[in-house]
């Protein structure tokens, strides 16, 4: 049989930790194939091989119905082997969309404990239960910190007045984008996972005692575990009456069904980030390979943002972000980006990321204050009302040139 591996690329290696620290392997004596740790090093030190092997079978109990699966591989492709479904994370049924460890999303009953599929090693024996309906989710998160700028979705009017909100950021995510600026976040599977309750509690404190008017999640990318994060909203609502919800999402997985559950469950700010316009300039953002499934979540991305403006403008409060480098985006798309944003509403708030060295690409440059100025002018001569730019100086606004 045909077995993908991954192995050591000790001339690319730092031993900077990252993979025994954060991105931690389940399987360290006999790899499995999931991948993680090959998405994860920040110095690109892993490769894949495929080698011919003899296959090899150990029994496992999935509800109570004994299976032969190929011996070793993760839980995920032995379920995938006899026929288990791994939906899209937008049905809030059993996915797998970040294969990192980080969002739980592909968690099942593994002898009794909740555990994820993607990076979980199988072993003889194993027993399997499908139905976590009644589980509480779990999902590993960062922080809370207070922030004094917030997010896509922070109403600008509310920054400069100390710490604007109080957020968590969550693990895992379904891109893999080699300038990640928060790749210690994104690709955590090491860290002790929580509930949505335990979650929104730690945001609640941080909040009271920062005196903040909002309380959000970014990541990675939150919305990958709906279960997690509509539950989550649902405590934080509980909590905080007074205080504003804020989800920031790369918009790729919504669907206008799961919007609606999130306002439901009390989000009422949400920040969708397309990125670009062109499909090529996401694809070098993103690091996606595939033209058609980067295509699918760039387009779904902007039409979820035309989706919540269009349905929930009197209701909730939204924001749109892109990333911005002279490595991959040029002049003329920005003014297509303008274009396309004052096509759907002038009023809407723009925030523009000028994205730095990190993760894989620790040789950007980072745009200069001047440029993210042009990047400003150019949206605002389309019409744009609210747009803002991070700088190496701080977030400049509305009015400030």
């Amino acid at each position: 049989m045909h077995r993908v591996t991954v192995e050591v690329d000790n001339n690319k290696c730092r031993n900077c930790g990252f993979c025994n620290q954060v991105n931690i392997c389940r399987s360290p004596n006999q790899c499995i194939g999931c991948l993680s740790c090959y998405y994860a090093c920040p110095y690109e030190a892993r490769k894949i091989k495929t080698e011919e092997t003899e296959e090899e079978y150990v029994e496992i109990l999935v509800d109570n119905v004994r299976y032969r699966v190929p011996y070793p591989s993760s839980l995920k492709d032995a379920l995938t082997r006899i026929g288990i479904i791994f939906d899209s994370p937008s049905t809030g049924r059993l996915s797998a969309p970040c294969n990192l460890g980080g969002c739980w999303a592909c968690s099942v009953l593994v002898n009794g404990e909740l555990e994820r599929t993607c990076i979980t090693p199988i072993e003889d024996g194993m027993r399997i239960e499908l139905d976590t309906e009644d589980i509480e989710p779990l999902r590993i998160i960062h922080g809370p910190q207070p922030h004094k700028v917030g997010g896509k979705a922070t109403p600008w009017w509310e920054v400069g007045y100390g710490y604007v909100e109080a957020a968590i950021w969550t693990a895992g995510c379904n891109l893999r984008c080699p300038q990640c600026q928060n790749y210690h976040v994104t690709y955590d599977n090491s860290s002790e996972a929580v509930t949505p309750r335990e979650a929104a509690m730690m945001v609640t404190v941080c909040s009271r005692r920062y005196n903040t008017r909002g309380v959000a999640v970014s990541g990675g990318e939150p919305t990958l575990n709906k279960k997690w994060l509509l539950r989550f909203f649902q405590e934080l609502r509980k909590l905080n009456p007074d205080r504003r919800p804020h989800l920031d999402s790369n918009g790729t997985i919504l669907t206008r069904e799961y919007v609606d559950e999130l306002v439901e469950s009390g989000c009422n700010n949400i920040g969708v980030e397309p990125k670009a316009c062109r499909v090529e300039t996401y694809m070098m953002i993103t690091g996606l390979k595939d033209y058609d499934l980067a295509r699918e979540y760039l387009e779904n991305s902007w039409n979820i943002l035309k989706y919540l403006v269009d349905q929930y403008s009197e209701k909730v409060y939204v924001g749109a972000g892109f990333a911005y480098n002279r490595e991959w985006m040029t002049l003329e798309e920005l003014e297509e980006i303008g274009d396309r944003i004052a096509s759907i509403d002038q009023s809407l708030q723009v925030t523009v990321l000028d994205y730095f060295p990190s993760f894989r690409r620790r040789w950007l440059k980072r745009p200069t204050v001047n440029e993210m100025l042009r990047v400003k002018q150019i949206l605002e001569g389309k019409g744009l009302r609210t747009v803002i730019v991070q700088t190496s100086i701080g977030h400049l606004g509305p009015g400030k040139n």
